[in-house]
C-alpha cells in the first residue's frame, strides 16, 4: 500500500468507484474459500482455541502486522495507516454456537454453500482476514490503522467476552465495524441488552406419597415462573422476559428436590433493563416456604444507541445506497454492543443473503457478497477517513 487515499471513494453520481467493485469481485472466490476452511474448525463458544490458531496463521499470511493471541483466544492484527490512532477496529466473531460433536461437513451448489457456521460467522472471518490483500489491489493506504479481530465470546453464553478484552486492550480504538456474514444490508446501530440469570430452588423432596406436603421444587420454580411471566413490559422501549429452559425432579413419585430455569431478559434502552432486572430480583427474593432460592448471572449485555443521523451510521447507509441495496436499520445483540456501550461510534454489517441462522443447514448465497466485499472496503476506508478529520469522535457515556 503506497499511498493514503486522498480522494472520495464515490463518484460525483454517488455511485461506489468501479476499481473498488472489481477488487471486491476477484477477491470473492478467496473469501468463499476461506470461509470453507475457517467453518471445518470446530469453535464451540469458549473452546475456539484451535479456530485462534488457524485465523492467527491466516492473518499473518495474508499481511497483517503484529499478529497476536491474547490469553483468551481472540487474534488481533494491524493495517498500518497513514496515522496510528484513533484506530478502526474490524471485529469478525470465530465462535459458532454448535457443541464439537457436530459434523462440519458442507455442501456446495450452483451459488449456494451450506454448512454449519458458514455464514455465522467464517465469512466475516475470512472477509476481514482479506483486508490487506484486498488493500494491496487498490493500491491504497488507509487514512488511520485498521486493527483486525477474530474474536471468541460472541454467540450465547461467551457474553461479549473477546470484544471486550480487544477494546480494553486497545484504548485507541475510535471506531467498530462489527462483521457478519448473514443480512446483507443490515446497520445494526440500536444495540439489544440483556441479563441472562439461572434460578435455582432446592427443597427437602421426599415421597410424593408419604412425605406429601413437603414443599416440591418444580411446584415453587413454576409459581416464580408464573409471577414473572405476569411483570409488565414496556413496549417502547421494546423490553422482553422469556423463561428459556426449565428442569428438575428425580422420579413421577418423587417430591422434587430442585428444579432450574434460565430467564432471558433483553432490552434496547439500558435504564428499561435495569429497571425490569430490578422487578425480577424482587420476585426471586421474595421468601418462600421450605425452599431456597440461589441466582446466579450467567450474562450481561449492554444495551445502547448510535443516532441514527450520525457519521457513521449514515455512512454505511449511504454505501449500500450507492450499491442498490436498500438499507434497513436494525437493533440486535452483537459485538458493536460494546463499543456503543462506551460511546464509541460502531455498526454492524452483513455481507451476503442466506437462510437457516443457527441450524446444522445454514446457508449462505456466494454471488451478493461481491457487494458486500464492496461494502466493507468502502466503508472501512471511508470511516477511516473521518477518524482521521475529527469527524468521527467517541461520544461521552452518561
Amino acid at each position: 500500500m503506497t499511498a493514503p487515499l486522498n480522494r472520495n471513494l464515490l463518484a460525483s453520481d454517488g455511485r461506489i468507484t468501479d476499481v473498488i467493485k472489481d477488487v471486491a469481485a476477484a477477491y470473492q472466490p478467496a473469501v468463499v474459500d476461506l470461509a470453507c476452511l475457517i467453518a471445518a474448525i470446530p469453535a464451540p463458544t469458549n473452546q475456539e482455541a484451535e479456530r485462534s490458531r488457524f485465523v492467527a496463521q491466516r492473518m499473518t499470511e495474508l499481511g497483517a502486522e503484529h499478529v497476536q493471541i491474547d490469553e483468551i483466544g481472540d487474534v488481533v492484527g494491524r493495517i498500518r495507516g497513514v496515522r496510528s490512532q484513533p484506530a478502526l477496529l474490524l471485529a469478525a466473531h470465530i465462535d459458532t454456537v454448535f457443541p464439537r460433536s457436530t459434523s462440519l461437513a458442507q455442501t456446495r451448489s450452483d451459488g449456494r454453500i451450506a454448512g454449519p457456521g458458514i455464514g455465522d460467522n467464517s465469512l466475516g472471518v475470512a472477509a476481514v482476514l482479506m483486508m490487506p490483500r484486498m488493500l494491496q489491489a487498490l493500491d491504497v493506504r488507509p487514512a488511520v490503522d485498521i486493527l483486525l479481530t477474530g474474536n471468541v465470546g460472541e454467540e450465547g453464553l461467551g457474553n461479549l467476552r473477546g470484544i471486550r478484552a480487544v477494546m480494553d486492550a486497545h484504548p485507541e480504538i475510535g471506531a467498530v465495524i462489527a462483521v457478519e456474514g448473514h443480512n446483507l444490508g443490515r446497520v445494526t446501530h440500536v444495540a439489544v441488552g440483556s441479563r441472562r440469570l439461572r434460578v435455582r430452588v432446592t427443597g427437602p423432596g421426599g415421597h410424593s406419597w408419604g412425605d406429601f406436603g413437603n414443599p416440591n421444587a418444580i411446584h415453587v420454580a413454576a409459581e416464580i415462573v408464573a409471577e414473572l411471566a405476569r411483570l409488565p413490559l414496556p413496549h417502547t422501549p421494546k423490553t422482553t422476559l422469556s423463561v428459556g429452559t426449565f428442569h428438575g425432579g428425580i422420579s413421577v413419585n418423587t417430591i422434587a428436590p430442585d428444579a432450574e430455569f434460565v430467564v432471558d431478559l433483553r432490552s434496547v434502552e439500558e435504564d428499561a433493563l435495569r429497571r425490569l432486572a430490578e422487578r425480577v430480583d424482587l420476585v426471586l427474593r421474595a421468601p418462600r416456604r421450605g425452599v431456597t432460592v440461589d441466582v446466579e448471572v450467567m450474562g450481561v449485555r449492554p444495551a445502547g444507541v448510535v443516532s441514527p443521523t450520525s457519521r457513521i451510521v449514515r455512512l454505511a447507509i449511504e454505501t449500500l445506497e450507492a450499491l442498490g441495496i436498500p438499507p434497513t436499520g436494525d437493533a440486535s445483540s452483537t459485538d458493536a454492543n460494546i463499543p456503543i456501550s462506551r460511546g464509541i461510534p460502531a455498526v454492524c454489517i452483513g455481507l451476503t443473503t442466506g437462510g437457516n441462522v443457527h441450524r446444522e443447514d445454514e446457508y449462505i448465497e456466494t454471488a451478493p457478497l461481491a457487494a458486500g466485499l464492496t461494502q466493507l472496503l468502502s466503508l472501512s476506508l471511508a470511516v477511516a477517513g473521518e477518524l482521521a478529520t475529527g469527524t468521527i469522535a467517541p461520544r461521552p457515556v452518561p
